[in-house]
């Protein structure tokens, strides 16, 4: 029986081990989650001071309403706004008739398509 015993202890053991293990790979993913949400936080933030920095107070509120219903193509124009910004390319604020612009040169980039019935 004691040899028994030993065997349960060292399985016992075993089993500890592995959910020690378990548990420090799982700190570490929510740690590392963590991380990558507060550098995501940050990148928002920069993103949103050098936008109010660009455009004027009607393009950030036309950029806005636009990103209630077409979310990834704000952030495509943002994103195009700030590398032009960073290139030097623009001269001042964008205004509201300029973001249109912009816009429709977006929009018109994508292809339609059409759907024939027979």
């Amino acid at each position: 029986m004691s040899d028994l015993d030993e065997i349960r202890r060292k399985r016992m053991a075993e089993l500890e081990a592995q959910q020690a293990a378990a548990q420090g790979q799982m700190q570490q993913q929510a740690q590392q989650q963590m991380q990558q949400q507060e550098a995501k936080r940050q990148f928002e933030e920069q993103k949103k001071a050098l936008i109010a920095q660009i455009l004027t107070v009607e393009a950030r509120s036309r950029l806005a309403n636009l990103k209630l219903t077409k979310p990834e193509l704000v952030n495509q124009i943002e994103i195009q706004l700030i590398q032009s910004a960073q290139a030097g390319s623009l001269r001042g604020k964008v205004t509201d008739d300029q973001l249109k612009v912009l816009l429709k040169q977006i929009a018109g980039q994508k292809r339609e398509i059409k759907i024939t019935r027979k």
